[in-house]
């Protein structure tokens, strides 16, 4: 697997030692639940983000360096999975870079956010764009499904704040008053067309990003396993997600859910847009 901005980084720009950013590509798929093909989303967004431009409206955030391991191993009993990501993240966050997990599904954030807390040691706050609530204790009798993964993060004590959700069901509602779970639905942000939001006072300052692809509208990102109407337009994801991180210090950040279309690599391009600009947002 190439390396994520190959075509545009120096020698210098993709040294690790340097690097502010640790690309980590997860191929996960294995408790998606209706379309497949996660599987083949970081190799697709890494591929994609060689026809990405160095500069974009954030600035020229591979000045900072961009380094790119080799892909997670995804084989084995999921903790054994989240374990191994978990040490990754760790390592790099110990190191003083930022992890960008590439997915795959949804459910790999519980390792990456676990070896990022293992690192810093206080708890993280979580900043999540996504169609769904990720709240069930458990789907298809998998408590590491893709469907819970926020709720294995909020049961071990981490905050949550949710943008552009629009599917959930009862036992995501009440999850959300037992962990007092910051958020603003997708109708109510495309209705009410915001494109700024707030932190509460008492999140915690050291904050991960989320990014689930289903969180945009299927209009701009069909190519994933789960779309759902109504969602996020593209300026205004980015705009949720900078806007969040004022005052605050990112820790690390993933993109999910990407399941490539090989009739169309725009898909695949939006997402690796999405990547570089959220480092981008990233205070130096």
């Amino acid at each position: 697997m190439a390396d994520f901005l190959d075509s545009e980084l120096s020698s210098k720009e993709r040294d690790i030692a340097g690097a502010k950013f640790v690309v980590v590509p997860m191929p996960l798929e294995r408790t998606v639940s209706y379309g497949a093909g996660t599987a083949a989303g970081p190799k697709a967004i890494i591929q994609a983000s060689n026809e990405l431009e160095r500069i974009c409206p954030e600035g020229e955030p591979c000045l900072q360096g961009i380094t790119t391991l080799d892909p997670i191993d995804c084989d084995g009993p999921l903790p054994e999975v989240m374990a191994r990501l978990a040490t990754k993240t760790e390592m790099v966050v110990s190191q003083g870079k930022i992890p960008v997990t590439l997915g795959g599904e949804h459910s790999l954030t519980y390792g990456a956010v676990t070896g990022v807390a293992q690192a810093l040691g206080p708890k993280v706050g979580i900043i999540q764009i996504d169609a769904h609530a990720d709240l069930r204790i458990a789907y298809q009798g998998e408590k590491h499904s893709h469907a819970s993964v926020m709720n294995l993060l909020c049961e071990d004590g981490h905050a949550l704040a949710q943008y552009g959700v629009r599917a959930l069901c009862q036992q995501e509602v009440d999850a959300r008053e037992k962990y007092g779970v910051t958020y603003i639905d997708g109708e109510e942000l495309v209705t009410q067309n915001i494109n700024s939001v707030a932190l509460p006072t008492d999140f915690p300052e050291d904050v991960y990003i989320s990014f689930d692809v289903d969180g945009l509208d299927p209009s701009i990102m069909p190519a994933t396993g789960t779309p759902v109407p109504g969602g996020l337009g593209y300026y205004q994801a980015l705009n949720i997600v900078a806007s969040a991180l004022r005052g605050r210090h990112c820790v690390g950040m993933d993109i999910v859910e990407l399941a490539p279309n090989r009739n169309s690599q725009a898909w695949d391009f939006t997402a690796a847009q999405i990547v570089y600009r959220m480092m981008g947002m990233i205070e130096n």
